[in-house]
């Protein structure tokens, strides 16, 4: 009984425990080792076990075999009330503790330990039934008695395991609510927690506590039984349930009885568990089972969205207080007959134990390792070994050329093994790196080595015997299958294509059928991995709004004569909306703009040609995209080149469905941006052009990989290409900085280095606190979300376009009531743009023609159509929701001076309008099908008008049965019968049936006698034959027009894809501008719109920006929890105060100051201002008046890239050297602390020459932090470049530097620094007093030579030229008076 309060959950589900003798085999029983022992241990648990304990288990099945039914009652459950009396055990975690815990049927909830109310347990029972008293955080919290196997130590929502791929993740906004609270006092000590309110409602097994338990009123009826699994939570009393439910199981066991089945939802978070029985059941007993539940009512579990575990409010059932009260009367009709209770026998106990849930993954994987003499089947083949396997070609793992993702499985092995087992090696043999999903009747079933990452990752039970072998049921696949993506598994669904009833007839037409022949056919519908999830109604939703690429990539290396180091072809796409990205270009040594690729659009999957990528490139890869999964993918056969590429699209007609339309025959079968890429000498489109091979090939490599994954067909046809073209292509090609910036086009270069360094996406530890994405990111769709992304990647870099946005932010922050309004209509949207995919995949003919999943037989068919229709509703919905959006901003567009902004929100019937008129379409399919009957019922009956084939079969069928009623009436008429009528079922129907008052010599002549009954004849004529002939032929094309009445709809709202594209895109414009809006309003002080100047070519105006009291986008409070400091930065521009006017022009300035003093924080706010303003969104600043950026370079921070194997000085060079290279005068360039990574003289000669470099030669913006104040003296005359620090102020200042104190002001003013203040920073790091000491009088002995060397130099100079000015002799005399 250790697993009962598991075992009973899943008991509803379960088959009747009744003895019946096993049928001959069935196909899918053939699936499984026919001499498989039923056991709920693995081998490792097996070989703990005793003889002597064996001996024990035989005896005590003696014994209960001779004991009474009461007798076995009350050894069962005799003391059990007692049992939760006794002193309660030591807690294993301590009051107060904070925890994750789980109870059957939620997900992981964080918690907290706390004494129950009435009793001041923290735990209660013993062993496996050992319970823990939990706080559920939660609005308003609840509480609960929780299994201390299913309680684990919470360490934060920052920890990996609570992050997506986590044992502990939930996108559900509960579980981040839960997070934040439980956060909220991760802090305090245990005692302050246990003050926080807590719940203190009594449950209903509390209440109850004190009744007592009569046998006779535990007997429940099977139905009841279904009501205790829905209503009753774990936190009832364990002795009440147990008993309740163990009386149901006696009637269960003594006779099959009819069972509702409970059918449990995907998207309820339900654990239902794998069946052993079922799943190695026949597939006739899965038949009988289907009939012994037909009638009854099914019911759904769904759930809208998680609820807490345990709700304190009682729920009393009406009809279990009825169903005693018959019980209890024998007068009353009884729904079940009461039996009188039976022993439990140990062998059933052993049966039902094939049910149980497991008490923990962890408990589950303990089983799954090898271990001295217990290993499972698949770990004895010696073929399988490590180190002696083969892949399909029978290279050893030692070739160079072997493939890890084939594996060669022997012949005589193959011969030995069942059918079904079989089938499933042939398909790991050509997929060995992936996990297989079986389908097995209604189960996915896992074997062998899947079967152990099955119950690692995702808590599965092994089923019994000695191989392994584990399963779910077909509902749960979409949160399984996730699961193991995110965590880097591929995964493929394997289907049956044919039920046993089609394999029966197939074996028929076949002269010899083999064994081989008598098993369903199974084929992989559906591989899926990190890169290519799209989301289909089987997968479920996505857990996140941001994109997912896959990325394909070919190198072609050249000489570094040639002035290019190489070229790169790349294809990349996010499959959720099926958009491919195809370019060509060249890059630099350092690949600047491979890395800013990678940086824009995060690849979650790379794909390469083996040996191609050059070793540079493989770093790159292994540094910058260390989580994503790289495949290598064999030359020509895998990654095909570009003229196997167009050979492929030619002969796929993969764009029929796109082209064929606009453009007839020929060659149209490319899309407009592919045939670009092709030769036009070639009409065929066979040729790539010169300058796109490496693109193509990417392109080939890409759908190559698609196509294994049998998604290739739903996404090409979309037939949605766009080009890539490097960001900073344009800035090479521009004439002048006046061309270039006047551009529409045109955009900010924000490499990868770049992103990282102003933590505009991810901060220093990876997360998103504290960046500009979440600091700007309050869209409301998901397709919004998108879009601001894309657009903080590129920023305008044209002065017009960036005053247009400007103007809408402006434009909306006038209407506030309306923006408020848009706004919430907007957060009811759902993810139009992947619906718009979703509903395209599922309505391509393409795919409904050869596809493996349009034979695959599901058996929850009908909640896939439920949910394909959702689909297509929410998308209606959404779209009406739209049109109600640009209908609010009708009154008030007429107002708005931006031209962006009124083309998003006027129809496209209006001048300059964008958005289409969706008026028309949308009310079609409004009137096209009854919405609620599809809804709940999961068929499309499309209304008159809609469907012609479908409305001519139906005036077809009319006609027919118009006639044949006519054609009565005629033959009553001539026979002069008036009770004369039709009868028949199916194929005998309309046969006239005549009474046998009916002389047979009036009987005409045509009647043909078909059948007879007693008082009655049936006749037909051939002309009843061939009007019914006809009505048949009717009813088969209505038939056929109605089961692909789905897919047709789909199709045809997908013919307007342009349409809505253009309506998404729209309004993810909208929801991005209002989020401008929100942060432009939502300031803690000033905000100000910024003004662009545009750059003239005679450099009558210069590169400058004269920004006034900025504060940083991102830091509202200090440190110490103080108010930001705002400061002025003039670059390029006299500053207010300046009177000298040689360096107030200066383009470069060099900033000094104490350590911790705000000099990186400056830099960081000048880049992400700059950023912002060219975003066209207000920034955080009093004024910002400056010219337009073309590229933010930065150089802040200290790291290396080990997995690179590139040092911190080396990466401080590398990206140094790509602002050298590429850097214009109109860049922006943030320089922090340069050449600290080798020695004192090295390290500030090379900062030195990087300073000249950037302020005489390329002359653009730059801010120039150092502690080198050598190098602050080398400078201080020169006009091209300005001093600053940030202030400080000293007190006690005096020999002994460990005793100043400083206090930053924050505060950057002109001039230099005079010391960086170190030792401050020590004494605020807490080093040693005495290590302080020490290097204060090592500093001394520093400071003496350095000035001893000073002076000598200029006697030197004096020596050398005795005409030096008086100024020089000042500064002479005093340094001699410093010594």
């Amino acid at each position: 009984m250790a697993k009962q309060s598991s075992l009973f959950n899943f008991f509803t589900k379960s088959p009747p425990l009744v003895a019946k003798p096993k049928p001959s085999p069935s196909p899918e029983e053939a699936d499984l080792p026919c001499s498989i022992e039923k056991s709920n241990s693995s081998p490792k648990e097996q070989a703990q076990q005793t003889p002597q304990q064996t001996k024990d288990t035989n005896k005590a099945k003696k014994e209960s075999k001779s004991k009474p039914a009461s007798g076995g009652f009350k050894k069962l459950f005799g003391d059990k009330a007692q049992t939760t009396k006794e002193s309660s055990p030591p807690c294993l975690f301590s009051a107060g503790a904070l925890v994750w815990a789980k109870m059957e049927g939620y997900p992981w909830w964080p918690c907290m330990v706390v004494p129950q109310p009435l009793t001041g347990q923290e735990m209660r029972g013993h062993g496996r039934d050992q319970r823990i008293h939990v706080h559920f955080f939660d609005e308003p919290p609840t509480r609960g008695w929780v299994s201390s196997n299913r309680v684990r130590e919470y360490q934060g929502s920052d920890s990996s395991d609570a992050k997506p791929g986590g044992v502990y993740f939930c996108g559900k906004p509960v579980i981040r609510r839960a997070m934040e609270l439980a956060d909220g006092v991760m802090f305090d000590s245990p005692e302050k927690r246990l003050k926080i309110p807590l719940c203190t409602d009594p449950s209903d097994a509390e209440e109850d506590d004190d009744e007592e338990m009569e046998l006779d009123s535990l007997v429940v009826t099977d139905e009841e039984g279904s009501d205790e699994y829905e209503n009753k939570s774990e936190a009832l009393k364990p002795s009440k349930v147990s008993t309740r439910l163990f009386c149901a199981l006696m009637e269960k066991g003594s006779k099959a009885k009819r069972r509702r089945i409970i059918a449990a939802s995907d998207s309820d978070g339900s654990d239902e568990e794998f069946k052993p029985e079922d799943a190695a059941s026949s597939s006739e007993d899965e038949e009988d089972r289907r009939k012994e539940s037909c009638g009854e009512k099914e019911e759904s579990t769904e759930k809208s969205d998680v609820e807490s575990p345990i709700k304190p409010a009682k729920r009393k059932r009406p009809a279990e207080k009825s169903a005693k009260t018959k019980a209890k009367t024998p007068t009353a009709p009884s729904v079940a007959p009461k039996r009188a209770p039976a022993a439990v026998a140990t062998d059933t106990k052993s049966r039902l134990s094939a049910f149980s849930a497991p008490e923990s993954f962890e408990s589950q994987a303990t089983g799954s390792g090898s271990t001295a003499g217990a290993v499972w089947d698949h770990e004895k083949l010696e073929w399988l070994q490590d180190g002696k396997r083969k892949d399909g070609k029978r290279r050893r793992q030692t070739d160079d050329d072997y493939d890890p993702s084939t594996l060669y499985v022997p012949n005589d092995f193959m011969n030995q093994i069942t059918p079904g087992i079989r089938r499933w090696w042939q398909l790991k043999s050509e997929m060995f790196d992936t996990v297989i999903f079986y389908k097995v009747g209604k189960f996915y079933e896992l074997y062998h080595m899947d079967a152990v990452i099955g119950v690692n990752e995702l808590g599965l039970t092994f089923m019994k015997g000695t191989w392994a072998h584990s399963g779910f049921p077909e509902i749960g696949f979409g949160r399984f299958s996730d699961v193991l993506v995110q965590k880097g598994y591929k995964v493929a669904r394997v289907e049956q294509t044919e039920t046993p009833e089609m394999m029966e007839a197939r074996c028929k037409t076949m002269l010899k059928p083999t064994k081989l022949d008598r098993v369903v056919k199974r084929e992989v519908c559906r591989i899926i991995t990190r890169g290519t999830q799209t989301y289909s109604v089987l997968d479920g939703a996505p857990s996140e709004s941001q994109s997912k690429f896959l990325l394909s990539l070919k190198e072609k290396a050249e000489e570094e004569s040639s002035g290019r180091c190489r070229t790169y072809g790349v294809c990349f796409i996010d499959t959720s909306v099926g958009c491919f990205h195809v370019g060509q270009f060249s890059d630099d040594r350092h690949c600047s703009r491979l890395r800013t690729l990678i940086a824009h659009y995060a690849p979650a999957e790379v794909l390469f040609e083996k040996g191609n990528p050059s070793v540079e490139t493989r770093k790159i890869l292994k540094a910058s995209l260390s989580s994503a999964l790289q495949e290598g993918l064999n030359a020509g056969t895998q990654f095909w080149d570009a003229q196997k590429t167009l050979k492929t699209l030619s002969e796929e007609d993969y764009f029929k469905e796109a082209t064929g339309k606009e453009e007839g025959t020929g060659s149209s079968f490319l899309p407009a941006l592919l045939k670009e890429m092709t030769s036009e000498s070639d009409s065929l489109c066979l040729t790539p052009k010169e300058g796109y091979e490496l693109a193509l090939s990417a392109l080939g490599g890409c759908i190559f990989y698609l196509k294994k994954c049998l998604v290739d067909q739903e996404l090409l046809s979309m037939a949605n290409f766009e080009e890539y073209v490097p960001v900073d292509v344009e800035v090479e090609k521009a004439a002048g900085p006046a061309n270039f910036f006047a551009k529409t086009r045109q955009r900010m270069v924000l490499d990868g280095v770049t992103l990282a360094n102003l933590e505009i996406f991810q901060n220093g530890s990876g997360g998103t606190e504290g960046t500009l994405l979440e600091r700007l990111d309050t869209c409301s769709t998901p397709f919004g979300k998108r879009l601001l992304k894309q657009w903080l990647c590129a920023p305008l870099c044209n002065p017009t376009s960036i005053r247009d946005r400007l103007d809408a932010v402006e434009d909306l922050m006038g209407v506030q009531a309306q923006a408020t309004e848009v706004s919430d209509l907007l957060k009811k949207l759902p993810d139009l743009e992947r619906l718009l995919s979703k509903i395209h995949s599922i309505g391509t003919p393409l795919k409904s023609q050869d596809h493996p999943d349009s034979r695959a037989v599901l058996y929850e068919d009908v909640t896939y159509s439920k949910r394909k229709i959702a689909v297509f509703l929410s998308a209606l919905e959404g779209f009406k929701t739209m049109q109600d959006i640009v209908s609010l901003f009708a009154p008030v567009s007429g107002e708005f001076r931006s031209t962006l902004l009124c083309r998003v929100i006027s129809l496209n019937s209006e001048k300059n309008g964008l958005f289409p008129d969706l008026s028309g379409e949308l009310k079609r399919w409004d009137t096209a099908f009854d919405h609620q009957k599809a809804r709940t019922t999961g068929v499309i009956t499309p209304k008159a008008g809609f469907d012609p084939e479908y409305d001519q079969a139906l005036t077809g069928i009319k006609n027919c049965e118009r006639e044949l009623q006519d054609y009565l009436d005629k033959q009553k008429k001539r026979l002069g019968c008036k009770s004369m009528c039709f009868w028949g079922t199916g194929k005998n129907r309309y046969q006239m049936e005549v009474p046998d008052s009916v002389l047979e010599k009036n009987i005409p002549d045509e009647y043909e006698l078909k059948s007879t009954k007693k008082g009655w004849k049936r006749y037909v004529t051939k002309k009843t034959e061939r009007m019914f002939s006809e009505l048949q032929g009717f009813e088969e094309k209505r038939d056929a027009a109605l089961k692909d009445c789905m897919r047709m709809l789909f199709y045809n709202f997908d013919k307007n894809y342009s349409d809505w594209k253009t309506a998404v895109e729209c309004m993810a414009v909208l929801d991005v501008l209002l989020a401008f809006s929100r942060y432009s309003q939502g300031g803690d002080g000033p905000m100000a719109r910024p003004e662009v100047v545009l750059p003239e070519d005679d450099a009558q105006v210069a590169a400058f920006i004269d920004l006034k009291g900025s504060r940083h986008p991102c830091v509202t409070k200090t440190f110490f929890g103080d108010d930001f400091i705002p400061n002025d930065i003039f670059i390029g521009c006299p500053g207010t105060g300046e009177n000298s006017e040689d360096d107030s022009l200066a383009s470069c300035i060099l900033v000094t100051g104490p350590n911790m003093g705000g000099k990186s924080t400056l830099m960081r706010q000048c880049g992400l201002v700059i950023i912002l303003a060219q975003l066209g969104c207000y920034i955080p600043a009093e004024s910002l008046r400056f010219t337009p950026v073309d590229r933010v370079f930065t150089r802040l921070g200290a790291s290396d890239r080990i997995m690179a194997g590139e040092s911190t000085f080396f990466v401080e060079l590398s990206e140094t050297a790509s602002i050298l290279r590429h850097a214009t005068k109109h860049s922006l360039v943030l320089l922090d602390e340069l050449g600290r990574g080798t020695a004192t003289y090295d390290g500030t000669a090379i900062a030195s020459a990087v300073v000249k470099e950037l302020a005489e030669k390329i002359c653009c913006r730059t801010l120039f932090s150092t502690h080198y104040h050598s190098l602050v003296e080398d400078y201080a005359n020169n006009p091209a470049v300005r001093l600053g620090h940030m202030a400080c102020m000293v007190e006690n200042e005096c020999e002994d530097q460990s005793q100043e104190t400083i206090t930053f002001l924050y505060k950057f003013i002109t001039g230099a620094c005079p010391k960086s203040y170190g030792f401050n920073a020590a004494r605020l790091a807490n080093l040693p007093e005495e290590v302080i000491q020490s290097g204060h009088r090592k500093a001394r002995e520093f400071e003496t030579s350095t000035v001893n060397l000073r002076l000598f130099k200029k006697l030197c100079q004096f020596a050398e030229d005795a005409t030096l000015d008086s100024t020089r002799f000042t500064s002479l005399i005093q340094l001699l008076s410093t010594l």
